[in-house]
């Protein structure tokens, strides 16, 4: 049997504070499930005659994949919908849009930019909305990774994570809460001039210390890493900022995960730490960025490692996207 509380039924997740500490961890315990039965080869019905629209203003392949699959292998079906397929937010409001998908679909995930036109849709859709990314946050991403180290190492309280690159973008500030909230000790490894906001990393540190944890911004990532169980970074030039990316080059050269950086952990021989990217990655020369520079944020030897996790992580959103989904549109004792 697979339960989850009814607290959760038809809830939308627009940040990771939208769910209690003990409601997401309940969350990454229903996606270990759900993936256990998935292994086991059940397809259900869960989500059997539910609908779902994805309104993407950003292109994505681990968000409309995981989505797709998650509800599809639940007999659910989506909708996937870009500006380019309907009026959203040029020729109709956002507010008239949510109204109308509302009395179509059961619920809408969101990817896009501003956090006020997610904010928008939850207000006048009536029905769940999630958040799969904009600027300020990216709470299904945050899932995913805290599903992956608990894979690696069974209980993540107590844990320590080091994040090492854009300190102020959607994934540090959402993962630096989703930790705070899991017990794990948070560092962010990132230049002065990419500090988060010092008040997220304040209301952090509170909910931090509920579970003996810490939150703290170091601007040397050889000092921070010391002690780490997993290592973390993202791409420095997030979409809608490539005019900076020259300057975030600059910034952040001296930030590179490499095999200096996870041998200062302490951990590697003994293979307590694991290397965690929320992709796409340019750790080699593959790209149209990287062809003249070689790897950017993390060097292919950490890339490939067998300590590293990207793909599971990868994987993972599909099964927390599915958790989601089950959770906020289903009852609770749903079946086995």
């Amino acid at each position: 049997m697979i339960t989850f509380s009814p607290e959760l039924k038809r809830r939308s997740l627009l940040s990771i504070n939208d769910l209690s500490d003990a409601q997401m961890l309940e969350m990454i315990d229903l996606a270990i499930d759900l993936k256990k039965r998935r292994d086991g080869g059940v397809r259900g019905d869960l989500l059997r005659r539910r609908n779902i629209a994805l309104v993407f203003e950003k292109g994505s392949t681990r968000t409309r994949c995981a989505a797709a699959i998650a509800a599809r292998e639940e007999g659910g079906n989506v909708e996937y919908l870009t500006r380019a397929d309907t009026h959203f937010g040029m020729k109709e409001s956002v507010k008239d849009t949510a109204r109308v998908l509302g009395r179509m679909f059961d619920g809408i995930l969101f990817r896009g930019f501003a956090q006020r036109t997610v904010e928008l849709l939850k207000e006048h859709s009536g029905v769940p909305v999630w958040n799969g990314l904009t600027d300020e946050s990216h709470p299904t991403q945050i899932l995913a990774d805290l599903m992956t180290m608990k894979q690696a190492f069974g209980d993540i309280r107590g844990r320590k994570l080091v994040y090492i690159g854009d300190g102020r973008n959607n994934v540090a500030n959402s993962l630096m809460l989703g930790c705070a909230k899991a017990g794990v000790s948070f560092v962010n490894c990132t230049p002065p001039e990419l500090t988060p906001d010092p008040d997220l990393v304040r209301r952090a540190g509170e909910a931090a210390a509920r579970h003996r944890a810490t939150v703290s911004v170091e601007n040397d990532p050889l000092r921070g890493v010391p002690g780490a169980n997993a290592v973390y970074t993202d791409v420095w030039v997030s979409m809608g900022e490539e005019s900076l990316q020259a300057e975030r080059l600059r910034l952040l050269r001296p930030y590179q995960v490499n095999m200096d950086v996870m041998r200062q952990t302490g951990h590697l021989d003994g293979g307590n730490v694991i290397f965690m990217h929320c992709l796409p990655a340019f750790h080699d020369g593959n790209t149209e960025l990287t062809k003249d520079t070689g790897a950017l944020e993390v060097t292919d030897e950490v890339f490939e490692a067998p300590f590293s996790r990207v793909f599971e992580e990868a994987e993972n959103r599909l099964h927390t996207l599915k958790a989601i989904f089950v959770a906020s549109l289903c009852g609770a004792d749903v079946g086995g």
